[in-house]
């Protein structure tokens, strides 16, 4: 069977199962009794092991299967997690994780079997079964749920192989949950599915019913059993019995909107009139396989109250049943976003050249005029909603790191606490693939180089617990992202003296440097001020990927640090990297485009208003000292004034400095696209990028960061 055409499908879902098992396993060390969660871990267990199963990922499979195995037990009361088992469940995860890693990079998972947490997850389910008189019927059942799906190859089917619900048989306890449920007000619906002979993905087939029927409520038993149907040990026939709220064609619509079904007969399923497991003795081996599988789905609604069981399928019970926007997504490749963005930045530079052409020709035709100015509307639409679709919540990154400190806290030997703000905010996707790596450094070296040893903070005062911050907000064009702590500090004192010590700089030049200079030694590569290597940090990178990183996605790093208080590390992105709006300006004989998001003001400074600080120029801007850097200078070319005119000067910022930008002539705002001028040009930092301007001439984008 070729499952290739999902390999795709699966690792999208599995990544997202394997975030929303690390999120609810985090909480569930702080609230072991929270149902929601349990539930919400079983179901993410159980919906890996059908797709690993159904992927033909045994590995893979097993591993998740004891896991299911596990909060199944939980769910049922059998057991209870300890602190101690939380530890085994993330080694489960990142084993998971191992075999997702493998099948991304080759469509293998690996021959690693991963025997030790298996034991150890099997030992968790021990551990405790024998605790009590109440825990050993449930001891005993254990092996007969095992038992039961291999029982053979066409279990709990009539002679033919056929199935239907009329012929399910009822363990006690499945039958006393239904039982509940009725006294509730729900529904108990009987489903027999048939899919069509021709069908080479039974299980997958089978998969979806499951999940579409999930959503609306809870599946008690399956016939087949549900681990048999996943292993395709059924004809083309199986049945269930759901309990509902909805209405018994909401239920067929669900089961025949999957492909390949080729029908379905759904009905009340008579709670009295049906089969009990216990009538037999002869004959209860195939039976039993749906009752040892039916505690798993059934243990919650049986506790539930009726306001909180139709939200069964949800995550923890907070989603309402059936919301409509799970059908109103789609999952598209970001190569065919590029694709689309690329075809927007062409239709804007046309526009460009379009206006460009009517100002020239000096086109005077009230309706050609009127077109252009519609055209270039429509175009400034396009090009937003081609960028919503792109924006991403951040929070994709941000999931990992409450795990990351949580292990931090054991290796370290510390007490930690991150706290996070502004998950919610929104940037392009190619920045969010791209920014995880060097914030993950920034968080790694607050915890082993910010917060201090509990003896030494409760020397200074503070609270033994340290505290790592991480906010995120959108400010104008760009978005801010700041790491911080309340530990140490930066000393810039023995940041001088290691770069003394290591040949950066000279004593001589050391000896002139202000603190800031200093801190910013950090960023030097291969600089380190710890004093031994561990596998936490001190090899010297770092803070040099994330700087190198953050220029490469055209933004800036900068760090305000307070010995004895903490530091917190500033990172400035643009929400694009492909169409922005440019303020250009003329330099000399060319063209230049300043980005909008950097510039705060544009002054008509006097020549006589100009002083010398230092040797350097700098003008006072309404009651502050602001640097003045002429750009004809810098690009090396003759300027267009006279030294007496009066000077039209951009107001920019980097950091908390304000610098002003001379320039000769202002052109006016432009939605301009960013073009790459390829790795010749990698060596200029001056200049970002290029763009194509209405009448064809190329325009060089400046990086306003790198000329001051």
């Amino acid at each position: 069977m070729d499952v290739s055409q999902y390999l795709s499908v699966f690792l999208d879902e599995a990544k997202e199962h394997l975030q929303s098992l690390n999120d609810n396993i985090m909480v569930l060390e702080q609230d072991p009794e929270n149902e929601d969660c349990i539930n919400e871990i079983f179901r993410s267990a159980h919906s890996m092991k059908g797709m690993a199963g159904t992927m033909g990922y045994t590995r893979m499979q097993n591993l998740t299967h004891d896991m299911e195995d596990v909060f199944s037990d939980v769910r049922g009361g059998k057991i209870k997690i300890k602190s101690a088992d939380i530890d085994v469940l993330l080694q489960c995860l990142d084993a998971i994780q191992e075999y997702v890693d493998n099948i991304t990079e080759n469509q293998d998972e690996g021959t690693e079997e991963h025997q030790n947490i298996i034991k150890a997850l099997a030992d968790i389910r021990n551990g405790t079964s024998g605790g009590g008189a109440d825990a050993a019927p449930a001891a005993d059942a254990a092996p007969a749920a095992e038992a039961a799906p291999s029982g053979g190859d066409a279990p709990a089917a009539g002679a033919d192989g056929s199935s239907d619900y009329r012929a399910i048989k009822l363990d006690p306890s499945v039958k006393s949950t239904l039982e509940e449920a009725v006294s509730q007000g729900k529904k108990i619906y009987g489903v027999t599915v048939h899919i069509q002979e021709s069908c080479i993905l039974k299980a997958a087939r089978g998969f979806l019913v499951f999940k579409g029927l999930e959503e609306i409520g809870e599946i008690a038993v399956s016939d087949p059993s549900t681990q048999d149907i996943e292993d395709e040990k059924f004809d083309f026939s199986f049945s269930l019995i759901v309990i509902t709220d909805e209405s018994k064609e909401k239920v067929e619509e669900i089961v025949k909107a999957v492909s390949e079904v080729e029908g379905c007969e759904c009905g009340e399923f008579d709670l009295n009139g049906a089969k009990s497991s216990e009538d037999k003795e002869e004959a209860p081996a195939p039976a039993a396989a749906p009752a040892a599988e039916a505690p798993k789905p059934t243990a919650e609604p049986a506790k539930q109250t009726p306001a909180a069981a139709p939200a069964a399928g949800g995550a923890g019970g907070k989603k309402p049943v059936g919301k409509p926007v799970v059908n109103r997504t789609v999952r598209v490749d970001i190569e065919k976003l590029d694709v689309l963005m690329n075809l927007v930045s062409e239709l804007i530079i046309a526009k460009n050249s379009l206006i460009s052409a009517a100002n020239t020709s000096g086109v005077t035709n009230g309706n050609v005029n009127e077109q252009i100015e519609y055209l270039e509307s429509v175009t400034t639409n396009l090009h937003e909603s081609v960028m919503k679709v792109r924006m991403v919540p951040i929070e994709s990154v941000l999931q990992k790191f409450p795990r990351m400190i949580r292990d931090l806290n054991k290796t370290l030997n510390k007490k930690m606490e991150l706290t996070m703000t502004g998950e919610d905010t929104e940037m392009d996707r190619t920045v969010v693939d791209e920014i995880g790596d060097p914030l993950m450094h920034l968080i790694r070296n607050s915890a082993d180089h910010g917060i201090e040893s509990a003896e030494l903070r409760a020397q200074r005062g503070k609270p033994e617990v340290g505290q790592i911050f991480l906010h995120a907000f959108q400010d104008g064009n760009s978005v801010v992202i700041e790491v911080g702590d309340d530990g140490n500090g930066i000393d810039a004192e023995a940041v001088k003296n290691k770069a003394i010590e290591k040949g950066v700089v000279t004593a001589d030049q050391a000896a002139l440097l202000t603190e800031k200079q200093c801190v910013e030694l950090l960023f030097h590569p291969g600089f380190s001020t710890a004093k031994q290597v561990s596998e936490i940090s001190g090899r010297g990178v770092g803070l040099d990927v994330v700087k190198s990183k953050v220029e490469s996605l055209s933004g800036e790093v900068t760090v305000r640090t307070k010995l004895g208080e903490g530091s917190t590390w500033v990172i400035r992105l643009p929400l694009t990297l492909a169409i922005i709006q440019a303020l250009m300006v003329i330099i000399g004989d060319e063209k230049y485009a300043i980005p909008l998001d950097s510039i705060q003001s544009i002054e008509d400074v006097s020549p006589s208003d100009l002083k010398l600080v230092e040797n350097k120029e700098v003008i006072n801007l309404r009651g502050s000292v602001t640097p003045i850097i002429r750009l004809n200078e810098v690009l090396d070319t003759e300027s267009t004034k006279s030294p007496d005119e009066d000077m039209v000067v951009v107001i920019t910022r980097k950091g908390d400095q304000s610098y002003g930008l001379v320039i000769d002539e202002l052109m006016g705002q432009q939605e301009i696209v960013i073009k790459p001028l390829g790795k010749y040009t990698s060596k200029c930092k001056l200049i970002s990028g290029a763009t194509i301007l209405g009448d064809g001439e190329i325009a060089l984008i400046l990086d306003t960061n790198s000329v001051i």
